[in-house]
């Protein structure tokens, strides 16, 4: 039983900002979207913005119950899992990723609760030493639109849930609806496994066998598509407040 709100970090996106003055500012700022600390709060966790500082990582995981690493509109960088070709189609936000990689492995070491969604489940694969399809529609054949044209609140296709897996026992299914938003996927797990894949094979979750919760997601479950998006908060809590 969980007798305080645990404290969640959620990772940020980033921008440079737009010297013209056409955007949100002229200077750096961070974003996110509501429904990231929604789901948090709902599920009974106090989330908490983390900035881009890898150095933090330590003091900020130290204060930390749980962490949460968001999705974004970039790639992780190839260099980072042992490849120097890179697809025309990546896009790069160097500082964000280091930070998130600190985080990550971070977690990793000390046991700390982690959740991983979308562009946050291809960064916890290659912190668990996994490699990234870097452009799914020029690798997988016959490939599902995994950039998915409806609105991302709306469910773009189905996943299969493998039996055994931790993700099985959270969500109570064998088979979901989920959105999605990705044009990369995690090749290799590294030392995670895969716990869902798409009807296109492509996988669609991991996790790390003898973590207390480490889960990566590749659609986002913050808009609650299904109980099942509800309940991986939920478990997220859950460990949060159990350690």
């Amino acid at each position: 039983m969980i007798r305080s709100r645990p404290l969640i970090g959620v990772t940020l996106d980033s921008e440079a900002g737009t010297p013209d003055g056409s955007g949100y500012s002229r200077f750096p700022w961070y974003a996110l979207r509501c429904n990231y600390m929604d789901a948090i709060a709902d599920a009974g966790g106090l989330p908490v913005a983390l900035s881009h500082h890898a150095d933090l990582a330590p003091a900020m995981l130290a204060r930390l119950d749980g962490l949460v690493i968001t999705g974004g509109a970039f790639d992780v960088d190839p260099a980072l899992y042992g490849t120097d070709q890179r697809h025309d189609s990546v896009t790069l936000k160097t500082g964000r990723t280091n930070a998130e990689l600190a985080l990550a492995r971070g977690a990793i070491a000390s046991g700390l609760p982690v959740l991983g969604i979308c562009g946050g489940q291809q960064l916890l694969a290659v912190a668990l030493g996994g490699t990234l399809i870097q452009h799914i529609p020029d690798t997988v054949a016959d490939a599902l639109a995994h950039e998915q044209p409806n609105p991302r609140d709306e469910p773009g296709h189905k996943v299969d849930i493998l039996p055994g897996t931790m993700l099985a026992r959270v969500t109570g299914a064998t088979r979901i609806a989920v959105n999605s938003a990705h044009h990369q996927a995690v090749r290799e797990p590294g030392r995670a496994i895969i716990s869902a894949v798409a009807p296109d094979g492509v996988a669609e979750a991991i996790e790390y066998p003898g973590h207390p919760f480490c889960l990566g997601v590749q659609w986002h479950p913050e808009f609650a598509i299904s109980m099942a998006d509800r309940r991986i908060f939920s478990a997220l809590i859950e460990a949060s407040g159990s350690r």
